[in-house]
C-alpha cells in the first residue's frame, strides 16, 4: 500500500529559497527576509502583502460606527462616574469620505452648525473645563473603534485619582471626518484649558489600526502643529494602553502646571534622573567631539 505524501507547508516549499536573514524577523514586523521563488517572492508572501494592503484600504474607507461608539461610552461606568454627560457627536466641514480625503483643510474644522451646538451646550451648562477629550475617525476608523474606549477609561481613571489637581472634564466629543486640528475647535467652543484628541493614524501595511493622541494647551482654531504634543502608534502591538494613558496623563499634568504644550513641553515621563538634569541651553554638538 502506497503512503499518502505529506503536505509541505507554504513557507517550507522546496521551490522557495529561504533568506539567510530569516532569524531577524523576530525583531520586526517589517517585510524582510521574504525568500524567493525563482526570480519572484514566494506566493504566500505575495498573498500576505495583498491582504495587509486590503486591510489598510478598509481602515481608511470604512465609516466609523458612531452609534456603537456612543453606546460603549455611555455604558462605561468609569466615564459615567467621572463625566456623567453623554458624548456629543459633531461633523467636520467635509461632508463625505471622498471629500475628506481630497480636501484635508475641510477636515480640520467642524462645520458652523456643530460649532454653534457646542457653544450652546457650554452656555447651557455654565461650566468651565480643564480638559476636552475628543475622538475623531481620522484615517483609520478601525483604530478608534478598537482602542479609543480602553485608553480613555484608563486616562480618565488617572485624572479622577489625581491628588495634585482636581480635573474638570468636559463631555466627550466625537467628530466624524475629522483631522487633528478639529479638536482645537471643540476646545475653543467649550473654553477648555487643554484639548486631547484621539484619532486614527494613517495605516501602514502592518498597522491598519494605529491610533494617535494629540494635546493642545489653550486650543484655538488655526493653532499650529508646533503647539501640539503627540503620542503615536497606540495599539497592543505598538504602544500599549497603559503606557499610552500614562504618557498622556504626564503631558496633561505638565501642561496644566506650566500652561504650555507643543515644542516647549518635553515628554520626560520615561526619563531617568540623569536625563532630567540636561540643560536645554547647551550649545554642544554631539556630532563634534569635545576639544581636549
Amino acid at each position: 500500500m502506497s503512503k499518502t505524501p505529506e503536505k509541505t507547508p507554504l513557507n517550507k516549499s522546496p521551490l522557495v529559497t529561504e533568506n539567510e536573514w530569516q532569524a531577524l524577523k523576530q525583531f520586526t514586523s517589517a517585510r524582510i527576509a521574504l525568500g524567493r521563488s525563482g526570480n519572484s517572492i514566494p506566493t504566500n508572501q505575495q498573498l500576505s502583502f495583498q491582504l495587509d494592503h486590503a486591510r489598510a484600504i478598509d481602515a481608511v474607507h470604512r465609516a466609523l460606527d458612531v452609534a456603537k461608539l456612543v453606546q460603549e461610552f455611555s455604558q462605561s461606568k468609569v466615564l459615567q462616574n467621572a463625566i456623567g454627560a453623554l458624548p456629543n457627536v459633531v461633523n467636520s466641514k467635509a461632508t463625505d469620505r471622498m471629500m475628506y480625503l481630497q480636501r484635508p483643510d475641510l477636515g480640520r474644522q467642524i462645520n458652523e452648525a456643530c460649532w454653534q451646538l457646542l457653544i450652546d451646550i457650554r452656555e447651557e451648562n455654565s461650566k468651565t473645563y480643564d480638559i476636552a477629550i475628543v475622538v475623531a475617525d481620522g484615517l483609520s476608523s478601525t483604530a478608534i473603534q478598537k482602542h479609543a474606549l480602553p485608553v480613555i477609561e484608563r486616562l480618565v481613571g488617572k485624572l479622577a485619582c489625581d491628588k495634585n489637581y482636581d480635573w474638570s472634564i468636559a463631555p466627550l466629543t466625537i467628530i466624524t471626518q475629522g483631522r487633528v486640528a478639529s479638536g482645537d475647535d471643540v476646545g475653543e467652543c467649550l473654553k477648555a484649558k487643554v484639548t486631547l484628541i484621539l484619532i486614527g493614524e494613517r495605516p501602514g501595511l502592518t498597522s491598519p489600526d494605529s491610533m494617535g493622541i494629540y494635546m493642545t494647551w489653550n486650543p484655538k482654531r488655526g493653532a499650529k502643529d508646533a503647539s501640539r504634543n503627540c503620542i503615536s502608534n497606540i495599539r497592543p502591538e505598538g504602544l500599549g494602553y497603559d503606557e499610552a494613558s500614562e504618557k498622556a496623563f504626564y503631558l496633561l499634568s505638565e501642561a496644566i502646571k506650566l500652561q504650555i504644550s507643543g515644542i516647549t513641553l518635553k515628554d520626560r515621563s520615561g526619563s531617568s534622573d540623569e536625563f532630567e538634569t540636561l540643560q536645554a541651553s547647551s550649545t554642544e554638538n554631539f556630532l563634534i567631539p569635545p576639544k581636549s
